[in-house]
């Protein structure tokens, strides 16, 4: 259920400045358009998503997307080290 609530809100996704930095430095993004990255990695099938308290976890590609429940703000996302 939580699910259908981001995807039916992935057009409410944003971030701030200081987020875009901080996303393209932990994921290494070499695009100045991160929100419609995380978007579309949000919309792949093979996205785990689930709520934890008052964000999103959104997990995919060995990254961790995180985003706010209530504005829909794209906080961090960041790689996964995985061994």
């Amino acid at each position: 259920m939580n699910k259908q609530i981001l995807l039916s809100n992935v057009d409410k996704l944003h971030t701030t400045k200081m987020g875009i930095d901080r996303i393209k430095k932990n994921l290494k993004l070499d695009t100045n358009d991160v929100v419609k990255y995380c978007k579309d990695k949000v919309l792949d099938e093979n996205c785990n998503i689930y709520k934890k308290g008052k964000n999103y976890y959104c997990e995919i590609d060995n990254m961790t997307i995180t985003i706010n429940s209530y504005s829909y703000t794209i906080i961090t996302a960041h790689m996964v080290n995985k061994y």
